[in-house]
């Protein structure tokens, strides 16, 4: 859990010092710091759907995952439920002509910090070997990234560490718990190809987020979530049934 505990730290520090500037800056500005972004985030995303060994099986789980998160209406709870929050706890603020969105920011945020291969592989050798090491080097990137999007979009950001820390946390443990009873040099490898094809089907979401944010598309990209579940399944079986692909 050191790891984690680090990345939320980085986490909390640049969103406060995003907020901060985000006070002092002009709505334009803002605007351009959000859409310098969205640039980053689309260039991320690319790069992770390139890592795809077969890119139907990121395509068909992000088909998949779609029907189940808008049959569920994933989106709209978390939103109902983080706008209730927005307006108890005084949160929302209106800078200039950009207002900021705390339940999308939130979201935007949790999805930038939980979706990756250092999340996932950098948690589990957390958990297994107490190496933190790629989590701190996450950790640090995400401070630095934290601080552009919650000038931009607002205190949202800070709430994201809570996402950070239950899904890294709680793959931390589970490493931790069962990683004795796994083929661990293989299964929680980088280069496994669960984790490449999770980490393409991950690409595909964070491209959502950047084209949301840019208003191309609006994209209700929370509802993409359970193809994150779908597409190491996928690989599993086709491993299973000896299915070449």
């Amino acid at each position: 859990m050191t790891g984690t505990l680090i990345n939320i730290a980085a986490i909390l520090i640049g969103s406060t010092i995003g907020i901060v500037l985000g006070n002092r800056l002009q709505a334009k500005m803002q605007e351009l710091v959000l859409q310098a972004v969205c640039m980053i985030l689309l260039v991320m995303g690319v790069n992770m759907i390139n890592e795809s060994r077969n890119v139907m099986v990121p395509m068909v789980s992000i088909v998949l995952g779609a029907l189940i998160g808008e049959q569920l209406g994933i989106d709209a709870f978390l939103y109902r439920l983080l706008a209730r929050a927005e307006s108890d706890w005084g949160l929302q603020v209106q800078r200039g002509k950009v207002a900021w969105n705390t339940p999308r920011a939130f979201m935007t945020a949790s999805l930038v910090f939980c979706v990756g291969p250092m999340a996932i592989v950098g948690s589990i050798q957390d958990g297994l070997y107490g190496d933190y090491q790629l989590l701190t080097v996450k950790g640090v990137m995400e401070g630095l990234v934290a601080i552009p999007i919650a000038a931009s979009m607002g205190p949202g950001v800070l709430l994201s560490a809570g996402t950070v820390g239950v899904v890294q946390g709680a793959l931390s443990g589970l490493a931790k718990t069962v990683g004795s009873f796994l083929m661990v040099g293989s299964v929680f490898n980088p280069d496994a190809l669960w984790v490449v094809e999770l980490t393409a089907t991950g690409g595909i979401m964070i491209l959502c987020v950047a084209l949301s944010l840019l208003e191309v598309k609006k994209i209700r990209v929370i509802n993409l979530a359970p193809s994150l579940l779908i597409s190491p399944v996928i690989v599993i079986l086709l491993g299973t049934f000896g299915i070449p692909w």
